[in-house]
């Protein structure tokens, strides 16, 4: 079989970002906050779009990550390039894919938006933001510490789920579940990012002091990605190292000499 031309896998890239962009943030311009006719609140709050995005990445990784890795995401794409698990010359290319994949599930949500009545697209697409424009008024620095360290721990989780000693096929469903709980921890704090193609998706439509906030939401989840793949080979080795360390001959059943192979 033939491997996937860079084609096919920015096409990946592009079609799993805009699927997460939509089904995250569309689930929470949509379905978040919803009154039934009786005053009934429908809503699936802070919990559904938890799980909103986390179904997303992993139904996402599922269907493309043997095409393109399933990064969705600038800050894992940096990521797996410092950790070596993809190249770098592809890292521009997967930025823009991902970005212009985040834009246009923002014209969608935007343009589906529209069609209620009273609907305005300021201060409701679902954008990043701290202080004023974090849902918990939080600050800069507490939102910037936030999406460093989750990011950070999306990738150890990303990197270990992917490794080559990883159970095989579960993949998707720790990621997912992984974004799911990062969501219920800090979508008070900044409406959670960790991935800035999200944040540049809705920030423009959005307005309301998004666009200019969005630096944060570059700067942190890079910096957080960053950190995770200088760090993983170093805390937790890598399956070539673990290979060229030999076993005692006493801790093989049998007692002949072999190599762990992770």
């Amino acid at each position: 079989m033939r491997p996937p031309t860079m084609l096919h896998r920015l096409a990946a890239e592009f079609i799993g970002t805009f699927w997460l962009v939509f089904g995250g943030c569309g689930s929470a311009v949509f379905a978040a906050k919803y009154l039934s006719d009786d005053g009934v609140s429908l809503g699936i709050g802070f919990l559904g779009v938890s799980l909103a995005f986390g179904l997303t990445v992993l139904t996402g990784v599922y269907a493309f990550g043997t095409i393109s890795g399933g990064h969705f995401n600038p800050a894992v794409t940096l990521g797996a390039a410092l950790a070596k698990r993809v190249e770098w010359k592809v890292v521009p290319a997967y930025w823009v894919a991902q970005v212009v994949g985040g834009l246009v599930a923002g014209v969608v949500i935007y343009v589906i938006a529209k069609g209620r009545d009273g609907w305005t697209a300021t201060g409701n697409m679902a954008a990043n933001g701290y202080g004023d424009h974090s849902p918990g008024g939080y600050a800069l620095v507490a939102v910037l510490i936030a999406e460093v360290v989750l990011t950070f721990v999306f990738l150890l989780v990303i990197l270990g789920s992917t490794d080559d000693r990883a159970p095989k096929g579960f993949a998707g469903l720790s990621i997912g579940l992984t974004l799911t709980l990062i969501h219920l921890i800090s979508i008070p704090i900044s409406n959670t990012s960790v991935n800035p193609a999200r944040s540049t998706g809705v920030a423009f439509f959005n307005a309301d002091g998004a666009p200019a906030q969005l630096w944060v939401f570059w700067l942190a989840p890079l910096v957080g990605a960053a950190v995770a793949g200088v760090a993983y080979p170093y805390l937790f080795g890598t399956a070539e190292e673990l290979a060229d360390r030999p076993v005692r001959d006493d801790a093989l059943p049998g007692g002949s000499p072999d190599l762990t192979t992770g």
